[in-house]
């Protein structure tokens, strides 16, 4: 999928103004205060919403991580701002390597990479996004770059923006991404919180 990323289209200077918006607020003491009092937990549902862009899956264990890399991350959707495509399109939404873009906080996401750094199907961790797997490519996506998808601009530009961040690679690819790779690895995401160290030993 030949992409341009939607924030790359802004003008120098809006990056800021996108950016940032996907780290969590800290609560001040006299929050902190109302938190510890039993009626007000006792009033808050048991699945209550966790804060906007917070990401519920664990970093991996520094023996996990191979490398880490520091890299500008942009975001980009399967719509046409940023392929050239509509939803008429046969192609729509499918990735270089052949697997339907996903975006999943608590599992796995699809990013785009330069191949020539990451290869298809290598697998980061994104600190504020969570865990990707290289599934794309890009014209604009050389050297040092990512693309993060999300599912609408609305959440490009909320959500991320334009940033530079040191992401962690957990797998180098083989050149190869599948439905069957994202099914096993959102699986074992789910079910760990992280990913497995077992999972990082197989060609999955």
């Amino acid at each position: 999928m030949q992409k341009q990323s939607p924030v790359d289209r802004q003008q120098a200077g809006s990056a800021s103004r996108l950016g940032g918006s996907s780290r969590a607020v800290q609560p001040d003491a006299a929050d902190k205060d109302k938190a510890a009092k039993p009626e007000v937990q006792a009033a808050r549902p048991k699945n209550a919403v966790k804060a906007p862009g917070s990401v519920p899956v664990a970093a991996p264990a520094p023996e996990q991580i191979i490398t880490s890399l520091k890299v500008m991350a942009t975001g980009y959707t399967a719509g046409y701002e940023s392929t050239g495509k509509t939803a008429k399109h046969p192609e729509y939404g499918i990735t270089y390597s052949g697997v339907k873009v996903r975006r999943d906080k608590n599992a796995v996401s699809t990013i785009a990479a330069d191949p020539k750094v990451l290869p298809l199907g290598s697998i980061l961790y994104i600190p504020g996004y969570g865990y990707g797997i290289v599934a794309d490519t890009g014209s604009a996506i050389k050297g040092r770059k990512i693309d993060l998808y999300f599912s609408t601009t609305k959440q490009v530009y909320k959500e991320w923006g334009k940033k530079s961040v040191v992401v962690q690679v957990i797998k180098r690819g083989d050149g190869k991404c599948t439905e069957s790779m994202l099914k096993s690895l959102g699986h074992a995401i789910q079910t760990y919180n992280a990913v497995p160290q077992y999972l990082l030993e197989e060609a999955i």
